[in-house]
């Protein structure tokens, strides 16, 4: 369980999740097939051939040209794919994961045959898509002519590929006339009207993420230190815990000395008490620290970020946090096999020195599992927005000193420990406290796989009812009126059972809270967007009744030149959606966070906003053949167009994609991606400002 962590990334460049290689067979004299086989990263996925109205790309074979041939059927696939409705699309999708390989007949009309075209498809994970890509093919042989053979069709020269960084914009000429069924070729004169507004800026766009704003949705490795060391300290005054310290204490203290002990012999064993008290307290951080080390070094980041973005480990986590959030209500004790305390105490007796000490910390670890167990699980899932390599590592160092840190304390000042805070049953209420949290929390990952696999089980309502009765009942338990097997009774002079027992002040303003807590989110059930919590709750969309009417963000532009001119006659910064009628994630952001009123403010008024479909199906009025990383790439649509200008211009091919530019076409703050925090979207948006 300690190693369900993962890094979120801000955008992915250049990414190639699918790779194709392809082949012709000639079958006989009048038939061949075309095989396709794809490689496809892990994690990600290729939409199958089955075509959704308004939804995802499907794999498509197109023909440029072809002559002493012609295909024979459609195109299909070797395997079968998985079926998964997609609420977003309200009809289901088919994807292959993997791998999937595709065959297109052809019939051979008998003599020399040509075939140009290429294979269009789509691919998402789940957090980006890739626009509509295409893998070119062109195959030519020659078959024995058939008894009445068939007149042979015109062939057509092939255009040379211009690179567009070798065509001036001021001086573009069409390079080669066709005849009306083949392809024409030419330049980039729409595209390079205004050369620097398609002149790359990924440098750019490199040194904003390099700066003080790079990786602005990690979490810097001080707040990840901090929040283990939060942790450490919630652990440190649970039951299982905080009755060892006094008596750790004193054992290393009073070791080696007897009643008949001379001054100067305890002076001595104490000495050598806090000598030992400090060393089983960095044993306490080495066993930590070298747990966080393993869950790097077993799965590394690449593997701990498709955990983030895989639903069926948000099902993990979601099941995790159910288990230790009901142990820690008193629902069942979570504890080790005690053949391992036992095994490992014993070894501590039987040894001497700094082994010996290392094992008693060990033993500790041991047996504080039901206490800190949870807590442990719990913060390795909250670290998942680290991309760090070392995120886990340093998360478990600031827990392993929080908890270790009262021991060496004691030891070195032992009449502190005097003054300190008896056990008693202040303890359970912090764990059951806890438990309430981490059952809550389990709420946002079963959400997340809600959304993904599209069950609608827990809408924005539903979760947010879950939650007001949740914190509604933690303040009831807080101010007495419900109570859980853990929970002690208290008992008067005469032994009798104290039922109106007295409410602490600490708990009474712990209920107050939570009360108002719970009472804030009521409005939510019809609409209120509750930013507090928009982080973790559904996103608007699954909301089933809304008495708030969201305001809309409407893109002032869909064309990328036009827009830009606006821009410049009027002096103002420009907003670049890329987005695509088949990103399920361009839905989302624009359903969590362009609805917000604020974001929607800003982006109306202070941007120009320039919204551009990837996989805009409009054809051009002729076909573009570009060349672009060492690779001839053939622009046949609208999308195709936007989609090279993201690529070439800013270095990306994800979606959704987010860029601030001035008017002319510099980049003014780093790219954002895929993330539904609301304040962070704000902050990045005022950045542009």
């Amino acid at each position: 369980m300690f190693f369900l962590v993962w890094v979120a990334l801000a955008h992915a460049q250049f990414v190639s999740p699918v790779k194709f290689t392809h082949s012709i067979k000639e079958v006989s004299a009048s038939e061949a097939v075309i095989t396709f086989n794809a490689t496809i990263s892990s994690g990600w996925h290729l939409y199958g051939t089955q075509v959704v109205k308004d939804g995802p790309t499907p794999t498509t074979i197109n023909i440029d040209n072809i002559s002493g041939a012609k295909l024979d059927g459609p195109l299909k696939s070797t395997t079968e794919p998985i079926k998964h409705y997609e609420e977003m699309f309200g009809a289901d999708v088919y994807f292959f994961e993997k791998s999937a390989t595709f065959t297109q007949k052809v019939a051979l009309t008998g003599g020399k045959y040509e075939i140009a075209g290429y294979l269009e498809y789509g691919a998402c994970n789940d957090q980006n898509c890739t626009p509509p890509s295409t893998v070119d093919f062109k195959y030519s042989g020659e078959v024995a002519e058939k008894a009445k053979p068939v007149a042979k069709e015109k062939e057509v020269a092939q255009a040379p590929v211009v690179p567009v960084e070798d065509v001036e914009a001021e001086d573009v000429k069409e390079i080669v006339e066709l005849t009306d069924t083949a392809t024409t070729v030419i330049s980039e004169t729409e595209i390079e009207e205004e050369s620097s507004l398609w002149s790359p800026v990924i440098e750019k766009l490199k040194a904003f993420d390099d700066g003080e704003n790079a990786h602005a949705t990690d979490n810097p490795l001080w707040y990840i230190f901090f929040l283990g060391f939060v942790g450490g300290l919630v652990a440190l005054v649970t039951p299982c815990v905080w009755p060892i310290i006094p008596m750790t204490v004193s054992f290393f203290l009073k070791k080696g000395t007897t009643k008949k002990s001379s001054p100067e012999e305890i002076a001595a064993a104490k000495k050598k008490g806090r000598r030992d008290a400090f060393i089983y307290g960095a044993s306490i951080v080495v066993i930590y620290v070298t747990l966080g080390l393993a869950v790097t070094g077993l799965f590394g980041a690449s593997a701990l970020n498709s955990l983030a973005t895989n639903a069926v480990f948000n099902i993990i986590f979601f099941l995790m946090l159910l288990l230790f959030g009901a142990s820690f209500i008193g629902g069942f004790e979570l504890t080790l096999p005690a053949s391992w305390t036992s095994a490992v105490d014993s070894k501590a007796n039987s040894t001497t020195g700094l082994l010996s000490i290392f094992l008693m910390a060990f033993t500790l670890v041991l047996v504080s599992f039901s206490c800190t167990g949870p807590i442990i699980g719990f913060l390795l899932v909250e670290m998942v927005t680290s991309t760090s390599l070392v995120g886990p590592t340093v998360g478990m160092l600031g827990f392993s000193v929080a908890l270790a840190l009262p021991f060496t304390f004691f030891a070195l000042f032992p009449t502190m420990l005097k003054s300190a805070p008896k056990s008693g049953g202040w303890m359970n209420v912090v764990k059951v406290t806890l438990g309430f949290v981490e059952l809550a929390f389990s709420l946002k990952f079963f959400s997340v796989a809600d959304l993904a696999y599209g069950w609608g089980l827990l809408d924005r309502e539903t979760f947010l009812s879950l939650w007001i009765v949740l914190f509604a009942l933690l303040g009831a338990y807080l101010i007495g009126w419900v109570r859980f097997p853990h929970d002690e009774d208290e008992y008067d002079d005469n032994g009798n059972v104290i039922v109106n027992h007295k409410t602490s002040v600490p708990r009474f303003f712990m209920a107050l809270i939570t009360f108002a807590f719970a009472i804030y989110m009521i409005p939510g059930l019809w609409g209120a967007p509750l930013k507090a919590v928009s982080a973790f709750a559904p996103p608007m969309k699954t909301q089933d009744f809304n008495l708030v009417e969201s305001k809309e963000v409407k893109p002032m532009f869909m064309d990328y030149e036009e827009g830009m001119k606006y821009a410049a006659k009027y002096g103002k910064p420009v907003m670049i959606d890329f987005t695509g009628y088949g990103c399920v994630n361009c839905r989302k952001m624009e359903a969590a966070v362009f609805t917000d009123d604020e974001v929607a403010d800003i982006m109306t008024n202070d941007y120009v906003l320039i919204q551009l479909y990837v996989d805009d199906r409009t054809p051009l009025k002729e076909p573009i053949e570009v060349e672009a990383n060492g690779e001839t790439r053939k622009l046949r649509t609208v999308g195709d167009r936007w989609s090279y200008l993201q690529s070439s211009k800013f270095g990306a091919t994800t979606l959704p994609f987010y860029v601030l530019l001035d008017e002319n076409g510099s980049p003014l703050a780093k790219s954002y991606s895929y993330d539904e925090d609301v304040p962070k979207f704000l902050t990045w948006l005022r950045s542009g400002l």
